[in-house]
């Protein structure tokens, strides 16, 4: 994960979006990623980095990396994409119940499209849709049908 050289505030790898994205302070959750141009639906906004993981060596990284946060994601059914290791910014993307954003696997990538168009100054939001019995993990995406916690119902 990128870091201003200023604050201690994570930053977007310009290399990986394909519009301007801003990290800002989020009223979801600390941090969140902002549109600073309106985004097309159906545009590929950015790729979604990190270090690739077998599974059992992930739940020893990320407990010694960032207390109460994760930042993987599922690759396949043995390794994980770690974005806390050479994340390109998109690990930072709040989860909400009603996203702006899905991922999509596009040639061993993990890709970030918009479902809609996304405005000017809005935050870039996904699914992150943990598992049913993962530990339950509150939401607070503050959505008009936010399901109350981010694991799939």
């Amino acid at each position: 994960m990128k870091r201003r050289k200023s604050d201690s505030r994570p930053a977007i790898d310009p290399r990986f979006a394909r519009f301007r994205l801003r990290v800002r302070r989020s009223s979801i959750d600390r941090y969140g990623v902002y549109a600073c141009e309106r985004i097309p639906r159906g545009s590929r906004v950015i790729e979604y980095t990190g270090k690739l993981l077998p599974y059992p060596k992930v739940r020893k990284t990320v407990r010694n990396r960032t207390p109460g946060r994760t930042y993987r994601i599922y690759f396949n059914r043995r390794v994980y994409l770690e974005g806390a290791i050479g994340g390109s910014g998109a690990e930072i993307i709040n989860h909400s119940c009603e996203p702006n954003l899905r991922p999509r696997m596009v040639k061993g990538h993990i890709l970030m499209f918009s479902r809609r168009e996304i405005r000017k100054g809005e935050e870039l939001t996904w699914d992150y849709r943990f598992s049913k019995s993962d530990a339950r993990v509150p939401c607070h995406c503050g959505s008009k049908h936010c399901r109350g916690t981010i694991n799939r119902k």
